[in-house]
C-alpha cells in the first residue's frame, strides 16, 4: 500500500497485514507494558487485539468505509508512541509510558502524510489518536461537560467512544479492566449535548472561541460579536506558500511579516528573536489601535508559538482566522529553494516534525488547505 487510495481499497486484513510489515511495528512487539493492565504483553499484541474488536464492534458495519478506515489506524497507531516513551518506575517498579499519545499523533501524522491522506482525515485521526485515553477517565475530569464539549470539536465523540470500547476489550488485565459504564457515559454526556455526532452547536464563534479559552462559563450566554477588525494568522513551513496565498486571497491586505522585519533589522533567522518579536508585535498593536483588519505572516507552526499572538489578537477583541498551508514536501521543498533567503532543508524537516496543525479550537475560523489558491 503506497497510497491513501490504496488503504481506502484494501480489505482490514490486508490493511493489518500491511502495518505488520511497516517500520514502526516492530518497535511495538519489543515493547513490554505494565502486567497488571496489559497482561497480554508486548504494544504489538494489544494493538492485534484492539484491531480485531474494532472490526467486532456492532457499529462497524453501519460506518462508512472511511469511519471504518480511521477507526482501523487508530487502532494501529493509538499505542505507537509507547517504545519512544516507557519507563520503569523507579518506585514502584510499575511500567509506564507517560505522554505516549502526544508522540503517537505526531508519528500517525507522519505516516498518514507519507500514504497521502487529505488534510481533514489525517488531524481527525491524529485527534482521535492523541486523545484516545480520554473516555475512561471522564469521572475524574475536573468538569466532565466540559471535556466532552471541547473535543467535540476537533473529532467526532462517537468514534472516540466506539474506540474506547475496543481498546477497553482489547486487553487482558491481572489488577482490573476498565469498567464500560464510564464510556457509556461519555456517550450519554454527548448525546445530551448534542455533540455525539458532531461538534457542540455554539451559538456562534465567538462562544466556541471563549470556552476553549476557559473564559465562558455557561453555554447559555450569547456574547456580541462585535469585532473591531479581522486578523488572518499564517501557518505553515518556510516556502509552502504563505505569500502567494495572501497575494491571491487577502490582496491588499496590511501584512506583518516576521521575514520582513527581520530583513528590516538585519537579523538572520539564527539570531537572536527577541528584538524582531518585539518589533513586530508593536507593528501589530498598530493596527490593533487602528481597528485595521490586517494579517500576520510568520510560520506558527506550534499550538504554543500561536497562542502567544493569539492572546494578543484577542486583547483587542480582534476576529482571528488561521490559515494552515501544506502543499506537498517535494512541493515546499522546491519552493524553498526559489527563495531569496532559503530555509536549509534539513530545518524544514525537523520543523515538519514539530508540526501541530491548528484546529478551531484556538480561533474563530480555522482554513487547512494544500494548496496556495
Amino acid at each position: 500500500m503506497r497510497t491513501w487510495a490504496d488503504v481506502l481499497k484494501a480489505s482490514d486484513a490486508a490493511l493489518f497485514d500491511w502495518a505488520a510489515q511497516q517500520p514502526w511495528a516492530e518497535p511495538m512487539r519489543r515493547c513490554m507494558q505494565d502486567a497488571q493492565w496489559h497482561a497480554e504483553g508486548d504494544v504489538w499484541t494489544h494493538t492485534g487485539m484492539v484491531y480485531e474488536q474494532v472490526t467486532q464492534l456492532a457499529d462497524y458495519p453501519a460506518l462508512s468505509r472511511v469511519e471504518q478506515i480511521m477507526l482501523l489506524f487508530v487502532a494501529l497507531l493509538h499505542d505507537a508512541g509507547k517504545p519512544a516513551t516507557t519507563v520503569i518506575d523507579a518506585e514502584t517498579g510499575r511500567t509506564r509510558s507517560p505522554k505516549h499519545s502526544i508522540v503517537g499523533a505526531a508519528m500517525t501524522r507522519q505516516i498518514l502524510r507519507d500514504l497521502g491522506c487529505d488534510l481533514g482525515t489525517r488531524e481527525h485521526i491524529v485527534s482521535l489518536v492523541r486523545y484516545h485515553g480520554r473516555p475512561p477517565y471522564l469521572l475524574e475530569s475536573r468538569d466532565p461537560e466540559r471535556a466532552v464539549i471541547q473535543l467535540s470539536c476537533v473529532l467526532s465523540n462517537r468514534l472516540l467512544y466506539l474506540f474506547a470500547l475496543a481498546d477497553t476489550r482489547g486487553r487482558k488485565a491481572e489488577e482490573m479492566s476498565r469498567p464500560e459504564d464510564t464510556l457509556h457515559l461519555w456517550r450519554d454526556t454527548a448525546l445530551e449535548h448534542n455533540c455525539f455526532t458532531a461538534a457542540y452547536p455554539f451559538v456562534n464563534d465567538q462562544a466556541r472561541f471563549l470556552y476553549h479559552r476557559d473564559e465562558l462559563t455557561s453555554l447559555h450566554y450569547t456574547p456580541h460579536e462585535e469585532y473591531r477588525c479581522t486578523v488572518t494568522m499564517m501557518s505553515a513551513l518556510p516556502g509552502a506558500g504563505k505569500d502567494t496565498w495572501l497575494a491571491k486571497n487577502r490582496r491588499g491586505l496590511p501584512v506583518v511579516s516576521l521575514d520582513a522585519v527581520r530583513q528590516e533589522l538585519v537579523v538572520s533567522s539564527t539570531d537572536n528573536q527577541g528584538q524582531v518579536i518585539q518589533t513586530a508585535r508593536e507593528q501589530c498593536r498598530e493596527h490593533l489601535r487602528a481597528h485595521r483588519d490586517f494579517a500576520f505572516n510568520a510560520t506558527n507552526i506550534t499550538q504554543q508559538l500561536r497562542k502567544r499572538w493569539i492572546d494578543l489578537f484577542a486583547d483587542y477583541h480582534a476576529r482571528i482566522e488561521i490559515v494552515y498551508l501544506e502543499p506537498p514536501l517535494a512541493t515546499i521543498l522546491s519552493q524553498n529553494k526559489e527563495r531569496s533567503a532559503a530555509v536549509p532543508e534539513s530545518v524544514i524537516r525537523r520543523l515538519l516534525e514539530k508540526t501541530e496543525v491548528p484546529t478551531v479550537a484556538e480561533a474563530h475560523v480555522v482554513t487547512l488547505t494544500s494548496a496556495a489558491d
